[in-house]
């Protein structure tokens, strides 16, 4: 067995490679144009090193809010584009009104539109690079799975909708009751005996093994496993691949030996963790309630145009270790709105009232909830909290639902910012894969890109 595998970036290298090289880009260019023209604004040395750090920090941190490092975004060279131009502007904005510790304003304007069409320019140019070369099928990864049949199509689903270069290209059936195979959708069924001629001819990368019987991994096929495994082949699980592509733990598909594959996050116990989140979240509430304050007048003048009701009204939700809490919001809908019994919130949903959809893609509705923060009722991040009857109907279909229930409830969180609506169960359980996988990993860093992403959120006008 030959190994000419193809290069293969994951996920999270792509978007160390989009960041690191956005400031090698643009520091690059900065430097060139000090050499080969009369540019003094920006100057990398060891006396300003400062100067080139504080760029550097806006260029990372307005290129997450823009999503330039969104894998979907940066693919796009239209979307990315877009991207580019608000990242661009951002940063030399900010930039130019930060002198306290960013250079003085020249007194030549034309630096500031040289400072500006580097930064610009350097950033399209690389990415351009990256729509081209590292975003191509080049660098996909080839795989082999190995799995029941009745299986293959959820499994291919789940891992080659959210990574394209993540490519299928056969399968092992471990059913040893049916153990006749098909194709499906260009995945060929691979013989035990040619797998080594197939991993030749189809320059396979890895094996994922996502077979839940253990009868079906013969000592025949384990035999063959370990001899790839020495020939230097990576063989992984397939919820382990699941969860470092999709950033959500596969509930639906490890079942009751779930807990097996879910060690929660030390950060859950981890009391000057604990304490720091508590600080920041009593200043954050303060902050906005001191914002809503001054937008009060704004709404309330919208509420009595568009809603026509009471501006403030409770709900009954969940918090940590199933307690009853009362949340507090801005009214979206129109009065009596679930007079005939609780149902999900739609994506259209006509009791929504036209102010109070603004309020909703704005986030403005949730302003109040920094009370339920102060309170210690909730937490600036985590799952959203859910009604207690939903919690109910969706505990009866989903047995680790519950789980939720561990943290406290978030005014944002991992679900809320990669998963837009939960209209229906099959979309409550998409958001409890996100939550669970909060829960596993929280950290300051996560929490850190929770914020930021909830930032592009609003900015974009994509709340529910």
């Amino acid at each position: 067995m030959t190994s000419q595998s193809k290069i293969h970036f994951e996920m999270s290298e792509r978007k160390i490679l989009l960041r690191v090289f956005d400031v090698i880009f643009v520091l690059g260019i900065l430097h060139l144009l000090g050499i080969i023209f009369d540019f003094y604004y920006f100057k990398i040395s060891e006396t300003n090193f400062y100067w080139t750090l504080i760029l550097s920090v806006y260029i990372l941190f307005f290129g997450s809010v823009f999503e330039m490092y969104n894998l979907q975004v940066a693919s796009n060279q239209f979307q990315i584009t877009k991207s580019i131009v608000l990242v661009s502007s951002t940063t030399v904005l900010f930039y130019l009104l930060t002198p306290l510790i960013t250079p003085a304003l020249p007194e030549n304007r034309l630096q500031i539109l040289l400072f500006y069409a580097s930064v610009l320019i350097s950033l399209f140019f690389w990415r351009m690079i990256y729509v081209k070369f590292f975003a191509s099928t080049r660098f996909g990864k080839k795989v082999i799975l190995i799995c029941d049949k009745e299986e293959l199509e959820e499994l291919i689903n789940g891992l080659q909708s959210v990574d394209p270069h993540y490519k299928i290209e056969g399968y092992i059936n471990s059913d040893i009751q049916n153990s006749k195979g098909f194709e499906y959708n260009f995945v060929s069924h691979i013989d035990l005996k040619n797998i080594e001629k197939f991993i030749d001819e189809k320059n396979i990368s890895e094996i994922v093994i996502a077979s839940q019987k253990t009868e079906g991994i013969t000592v025949q096929l384990y035999n063959k496993l370990i001899r790839l495994l020495e020939k230097g082949l990576v063989i992984r699980e397939y919820t382990q691949v699941y969860e470092s592509i999709t950033q959500r733990i596969p509930v639906q598909y490890v079942a009751r030996d779930f807990y097996k594959y879910f060690p929660f996050s030390r950060s859950n116990h981890n009391q000057l963790y604990l304490i720091l989140i508590r600080f920041f979240e009593i200043i954050f509430s303060i902050l906005g309630l001191s914002c809503g304050l001054l937008i009060f007048p704004f709404v309330l003048l919208g509420n009595v145009i568009g809603n026509q009701g009471s501006i403030f009204y409770t709900q009954e939700r969940m918090g940590k270790n199933g307690e009853i809490f009362k949340i507090y919001k801005l009214r979206s809908m129109i009065i009596n709105a679930e007079k005939t019994g609780a149902v999900f919130a739609t994506a259209n949903d006509s009791r929504i009232t036209p102010f109070g959809k603004f309020l909703r893609k704005s986030r403005l509705d949730e302003v109040p909830q920094f009370i339920n923060v102060l309170k210690g009722d909730m937490s600036v991040i985590g799952p959203r909290p859910e009604r207690p009857v939903f919690v109910k109907e969706i505990a009866e279909i989903m047995p680790f639902y519950e789980t939720r229930h561990v943290i406290k409830p978030g005014l944002t969180g991992w679900a809320q910012v990669n998963y837009s609506y939960g209209e229906t169960i099959e979309d409550s359980l998409i958001k409890l894969q996100y939550d669970l996988y909060y829960i596993k990993h929280r950290s300051i860093f996560l929490d850190l890109n929770i914020i930021v992403k909830t930032i592009s959120t609003v900015l974009f006008y994509k709340g529910q």
